[in-house]
This record gives C-alpha cells, structure tokens and sequence, in this order.
C-alpha cells in the first residue's frame, strides 16, 4: 500500500503574498481545514491558513510568502501521510488502492486490470483494460461491483446485461 496519498494539486497562485489554488481530490474539501501539514514534491510544508473559492481550496504554507515563491509550486501535488488521512466508511476505498487490482467476473472469468476511476457525478466508473480488448466500463455501483479484497489484490464483479 502506498505510504503517501494524493489530495490535490496545485493549479494556480492567488493574490501576492504566496498563497497557492489546489484542485481537491478528496470527496469533502472542508477536510482541508483539518490538516496541519502537507507534502509537496516530499518536502513537509505546515499549513498556516486555509480558504475556499469556487470548488478550489486555498492555501497559505509557512515559507511561502511571494507569488514567485509559489509560482514554483504550480502543477504540483499535495500529498498527505496515510495515516493523517480521514477514515474511510464501511466499503470505500482510496482510489490509489484500487488502481492495478486484477478484476473477475463473478463467474472467475479474468476480466482485465483496473487502471483508472473516474467520478460521472452519480457514481465512480472503474476502467479495466485487458490486452487486446476494449476497455470495459463498470460503474461503480452494489449490482456490479460484488466483492473488493484489497489484501488479495481483486475485484469480483456481475455483468449486468449491456456490461458484456
């Protein structure tokens, strides 16, 4: 399991003092508010403020005091240790864990490897890509998706009829 987790990325300075625009990857961005620190390109950076604007979390970091300092920073990643990361509810997971699951079909039929997820609003949909095929779209919902087993690296789905 990765260590770290990716919760962001800078897109943009604001203002003149330093402060950077993040796009959130998390599903609650006010968690923002919570966080002490973050890691950006694995150099620690405490948080001193934390704002909102239209979707986008803005952060003032200790050390960073001039647009051009922040200007650096752009297109970078936040990361977060593991273990500050918030709990997760009963069957979800982090999207980096699910990545490079080998997925099957409730019938053990190998149906390829997830290498992406990707949010249409209602539910996720996860990509899986066997060679030689066409990529199949699954969504992300409790009659496709069966069993998800972390530990053995997994994903158990039913093809629905339209899925096949």
């Amino acid at each position: 399991m990765e260590q770290f987790l990716e919760i962001g990325q800078i897109v943009n300075t604001f203002g003149i003092k330093g402060m950077i625009k993040v796009k959130a990857f998390t599903d609650d961005i006010q968690r923002f508010s919570e966080l002490k620190e973050v890691l950006i390109d694995e150099k620690e950076y405490k948080i001193q403020e934390v704002k909102y604007h239209k979707n986008m979390v803005l952060l003032q970091l200790e050390g960073i005091t001039k647009i051009e300092e922040a200007e650096k920073l752009k297109n970078e990643y936040l990361k977060i240790k593991r273990e500050n990361a918030i709990p997760l509810e009963e069957d979800t997971y982090f999207v980096v864990d699910l990545i490079g699951l080998n997925v099957y079909s409730d019938e053990n039929e190998y149906l390829g490897e997830l290498i992406d997820i990707f949010n249409t609003g209602s539910n996720d949909i996860y990509i899986v890509r066997q060679e030689e095929k066409p990529q199949l779209l699954l969504p992300a919902i409790k009659d496709v998706i069966k069993q998800i087993d972390i530990e053995n690296k997994k994903i158990i789905v039913h093809l629905i009829k339209g899925l096949e």
